[in-house]
């Protein structure tokens, strides 16, 4: 499977983000210890990637919403691969980074995805933060990988256009 997805997610009832904690600086260690897993008030929402048909293994590509004491938005992008094999002694972190998007302007972030049989690269808002992760499914492989869009959060948030392309394997030139 290689696959390009592009989405774009609405979403409602922002002014219900839950509290961001200025001490959380690390967006990494916030996307190990909120995984996708982990409900809340805006997210986690987003992409499950190399799913299996079972969601029992899967990457969740997704976004939270939190905002300011000033009313400001803060939106965490993150990599959760906790799920992402059966396979043993194999390192399944979760990356993160904050996007640099004005959400509370129009309530929509995008997401496109770059996914192989074993590489998650993912841009958030246009580019604007770019995760790759690297990950060994099992059985989420070939025709057994399936994509799937997913809400865990409280607030409504739509798909407003999800396009996905199957890539080609390359072919190589001399």
């Amino acid at each position: 499977l290689q696959a390009d997805v592009d989405v774009t997610f609405q979403i409602t009832g922002l002014e219900t983000a839950e509290h961001f904690d200025p001490s959380w600086t690390d967006p990494q260690a916030l996307c190990e210890q909120k995984g996708a897993d982990v409900g809340g008030a805006i997210g986690p929402f987003g992409l499950w990637v190399l799913a299996s048909g079972d969601l029992r293994e899967r990457t969740a590509v997704f976004f939270r919403v939190y905002k300011t004491h000033h009313k400001k938005h803060v939106v965490l992008m993150c990599h959760d691969s906790s799920r992402s094999t059966f396979g043993d002694s194999v390192w399944k972190p979760s990356f993160g980074g904050f996007v640099n998007a004005n959400i509370g302007r129009t309530g929509k972030i995008s997401l496109r995805s770059l996914v192989d049989a074993s590489v998650v690269e993912s841009f958030g808002a246009g580019g604007r933060t770019c995760i790759t992760s690297r990950v060994y499914p099992v059985e989420a492989v070939g025709e057994g990988a399936h994509l799937f869009a997913f809400n865990n959060g409280d607030a409504t948030v739509k798909v407003l256009n999800l396009k996905a392309w199957q890539m080609q394997t390359p072919k190589y030139m001399n």
